[in-house]
């Protein structure tokens, strides 16, 4: 009797101590949890080049509105008149937003946009300004514009394009900026101090078949570690290399055995290495970062790529559509070695977890939001499929108003934003089905894609920048 009170009173003080022991547990685990929440909304929600981080495309977080009305000035936080005619996306670190943009002295430079398919290019005669600015992300408030060029173009562009297609990529610190032939990389610092430059030479990108046909660049730079990295497909002489982001030496240089192309590199990190990914028309290749050699290559790529490379779920996703041929293909992640073409007839191998030969995109670069991979073609027509296994979950028109897509699809809060070329951005909640929530149109033409961040979409159209956010007293009312 004695031996069994003595137990349970040592059971009961056991139970005791570990109840108290997961209580602290608990107290611990919520108290962290405040303090990380807390530490992470104390910093702002970057978004450092082409579609953000690592192109992906994906801003969770803050509330960011679906619905918006630029004439009745519903959330429409602000609306700034950005000079020039330009595709370059805007970035934002921290309480600033970048933009690059070319000032023609021709008041209506030649553009035309829509759904075509001509070749031409425009020869323009009028002096041009290259520029990049800085503005307040609160309110739009220009706080510095820099003149990086000025001059004659020296190369033709396509009609639907222009002489500042590139966007430019920041590490907070450093803005590094790419015009193409005319002055090539720029890097300013935050007060807009010019810190280097590296002129690129003439950089003929246009119609492979006839060379009398040039259309301008297009790719984007991306920093990476202590590297300034660059994808320079052109007529002859293609490569890719890096320059070192402090001081604009360059650290390497890899010739490519390619055809002109438009798309960015992506960095891709893995469990077991960093790949430095490119797509083009030759082949989708892997490098080694941080010493430019070669990994892997893809071949199997249609004649015209422009699409940019994107990581999820441990694979690659590669996507193009010129016809005839419009592949998809998931590549896994730190898994290709050498030549990882597919075989005749075959949708995998080794390295090639899965992919279809038709349903990829032109111009739009792919998006991975969840667990599905969205992939939207110039025309609207949008496939979406189950990342990790290729199936199909649906094919739909984004939008049953027909429209003519370039811009890239971005994600945020369980919805993506399409915007299109007629100048809406389209809405749609992402899943297996389609679900449309709202067509929102901002008045003028788009032709970049936008960026978001804390809440806020930040929409470049062909004259204007505009700020889109909930405003409190209409957050009130709902």
């Amino acid at each position: 009797m004695i031996t069994t009170l003595t137990i349970d009173k040592t059971e009961r003080r056991r139970d005791g101590e570990t109840e108290r022991r997961n209580r602290f547990a608990v107290s611990l685990s919520l108290y962290l949890s405040f303090s990380l929440s807390l530490c992470l909304s104390a910093h702002a929600q970057n978004w450092p080049q082409f579609r953000g981080e690592r192109a992906g495309g994906v801003a969770d977080g803050k509330p960011v509105p679906t619905k918006w009305d630029v004439e009745k000035d519903e959330n429409i936080a602000w609306k700034v008149a950005i000079p020039g005619l330009a595709h370059a996306s805007p970035v934002v670190w921290e309480d600033r937003i970048y933009i690059a943009t070319a000032v023609s002295a021709d008041e209506k430079p030649f553009f035309k946009a829509g759904p075509y398919g001509d070749v031409d290019s425009v020869n323009e005669t009028a002096k041009y300004t290259w520029r990049v600015m800085a503005l307040d992300k609160k309110t739009g408030k220009v706080i510095w514009d820099k003149v990086a060029a000025e001059g004659l173009p020296k190369i033709k562009r396509h009609t639907k394009a222009t002489h500042a297609n590139s966007t430019p990529a920041t590490d907070g610190k450093n803005i590094v900026v790419f015009f193409g032939t005319e002055g090539g990389l720029y890097c300013f610092d935050k007060k807009g101090k010019l810190k280097w430059k590296q002129d690129l030479g003439a950089l003929d990108s246009g119609w492979f078949f006839d060379a009398d046909y040039q259309w301008g660049t297009a790719t984007s730079p991306i920093i990476y570690k202590n590297l300034v990295i660059l994808q320079v497909d052109v007529q002859q002489g293609s490569y890719i290399a890096a320059w070192d982001l402090k001081s604009g030496k360059q650290v390497w240089k890899t010739e490519r055995a390619e055809i002109p192309s438009w798309g960015t590199p992506t960095i891709v990190e893995s469990k077991t290495r960093v790949e430095l990914v490119t797509n083009a028309t030759k082949a989708a290749r892997g490098y080694d970062p941080l010493t430019g050699k070669e990994l892997w290559s893809l071949k199997g790529q249609p004649e015209v790529t422009s699409t940019t490379p994107i990581a999820g779920h441990d694979l690659i996703f590669i996507s193009n559509s010129y016809r005839p041929n419009q592949p998809v293909y998931a590549i896994k992640q730190g898994a290709a070695n050498g030549d990882i073409s597919l075989s005749e007839g075959k949708t995998s191998n080794d390295a090639v977890a899965w992919s279809v030969q038709r349903g990829g995109s032109y111009q739009p670069s792919p998006i991975i939001y969840g667990e599905y991979l969205y992939v939207c073609n110039n025309n609207g027509t949008l496939n979406v499929y189950n990342a990790k296994t290729g199936e199909r979950a649906y094919q739909k028109r984004v939008s049953e108003k027909g429209s003519s897509y370039s811009g890239s699809p971005v994600a945020a809060n369980g919805n993506l934003y399409f915007p299109n070329e007629d100048g809406d951005i389209v809405v749609i909640k992402a899943g297996a089905t389609y679900e449309l929530v709202s067509q929102n149109p901002m008045g003028e033409v788009l032709m970049a894609t936008p960026a978001i961040s804390d809440g806020m979409i930040f929409v470049r159209g062909q004259k204007h920048l505009f700020a889109i956010a909930e405003k409190p007293m209409q957050a009130a009312q709902k």
